[in-house]
């Protein structure tokens, strides 16, 4: 996605960064993690997995097309494509198979081939998506303790009525907050308030962009909750106690569970991400100070003391630039080791040296072409 500023990346920067130390409410994302939040190592790949995992990527290396039933969307990777499918993207989408090889490389296809047709990166641009975000129901703000970006969802703020755009609006905010991941971190953590709202009586999406929105979020962005902390929903959320432990994809709205739409429809929205393996990702009215550092909580929950006050001529572009700067140098570091399929995202965001060339023990960018070329 082209960037739709003349403001270089490093004024961005220097802007973004004026403004987050401006006095009174914050009113842009916060840069980075303050001192002492880190992320956790990765779980390493078992031998296994790792033969699994090596056969998967000489599979994408060695891809001549992304099949699309869209007309004119076939054709080979493009470097926007190969800078996608990194080696942390690869082992998401084997992990969301239960490592199974040939149904992770089918659904990373199908994955490619609706990045195309959905114009993620050609049409879910700032200006189109603007009008949604107008009220602030969806922000990035702030990172915790293990240094994850906090995706806070405000459906009180609900402010259009439901439509595709509603949809583009969903992705366009998560794929903006994977761009401010710092480095060394894949996951995100979601906040939600569901306290009532005060303009709209139905804050909900209706069902059939919900269920889009869960198709997309299961589909396409495996393994990329870390944490969800919710608020207000507590009462409501009890009913479903006996299903949330499996964190079934098959959940159905039952009216005799008492659970308004919108407080299960957000509930589905946040289960796709989850994996089965780490259950205790989902808390009810706790603590949040336990998770996210009080310095960077939006005081809008309790025990925060981040003052935050979406203004959205001055937040929108401003996200546009901070996740433009960031993207830009990932892909510099990227293209400067190799454009490889299978890079270490670690490389990229400037947090280790260690590459995919030197992790293979290959000595120059030159043999890590040759080997490409032989699968």
């Amino acid at each position: 996605m082209a960037l739709k500023t003349t403001e270089t990346p490093a004024a961005a920067s220097s802007s973004a960064s004026t403004a987050e130390n401006s006095p009174g409410p914050l009113k842009t994302p916060p840069l980075l993690p303050i001192s002492g939040c880190k992320p956790q190592d990765p779980v390493p790949l078992t031998a296994d997995e790792q033969k699994k995992y090596d056969w998967l990527l000489a599979q994408a290396r060695g891809w001549k097309e992304v099949p699309s039933k869209v007309e004119g969307k076939s054709g080979p990777l493009t470097d926007d494509e190969k800078f996608w499918l990194s080696r942390e993207c690869i082992i998401r989408f084997l992990r969301a198979t239960k490592m199974h090889e040939k149904d992770s490389e089918k659904r990373l296809l199908e994955t490619l081939a609706w990045r195309r047709e959905y114009g993620v990166d050609e049409n879910l641009t700032p200006e189109h998506i603007s009008p949604e975000n107008e009220t602030g129901k969806q922000i990035m703000a702030g990172f915790d303790k293990q240094g994850r970006p906090c995706h806070y969802l405000n459906p009180a703020r609900q402010n259009t009525d439901p439509s595709p755009r509603q949809i583009q609006h969903l992705v366009y905010m998560v794929e903006r907050v994977l761009d401010l991941m710092p480095p060394h971190q894949e996951t995100l953590t979601l906040l939600i308030n569901f306290k009532p709202g005060k303009n709209r009586g139905n804050t909900a999406p209706g069902i059939n962009i919900g269920r889009e929105c869960l198709h997309i979020l299961q589909m396409h962005y495996p393994e990329r909750l870390g944490r969800a902390l919710i608020i207000n929903g507590k009462p409501y959320f009890h009913h479903l106690a006996p299903y949330t432990d499996f964190f079934v994809n098959d959940l159905t709205y039952h009216p005799t569970f008492a659970v308004p739409w919108v407080v299960w429809g957000f509930f589905k929205l946040i289960t796709p991400f989850i994996d089965p393996r780490t259950r205790e990702k989902l808390h009810f009215n706790e603590d949040m100070t336990q998770f996210v550092p009080k310095e960077q909580l939006w005081t809008e929950y309790p025990g925060g003391e981040m003052a935050f006050e979406y203004e959205h001529e001055t937040y929108w572009p401003a996200l546009w630039k901070l996740c433009q700067e960031r993207r830009a140098a990932r892909r510099e570091k990227w293209v400067k080791g190799g454009k490889h399929i299978g890079e270490y995202e670690d490389f990229m965001t400037g947090y280790s040296e260690r590459g995919c060339v030197t992790a293979a023990g290959l000595e120059t960018k030159e043999e890590a072409s040759k080997e490409e070329t032989k699968t």
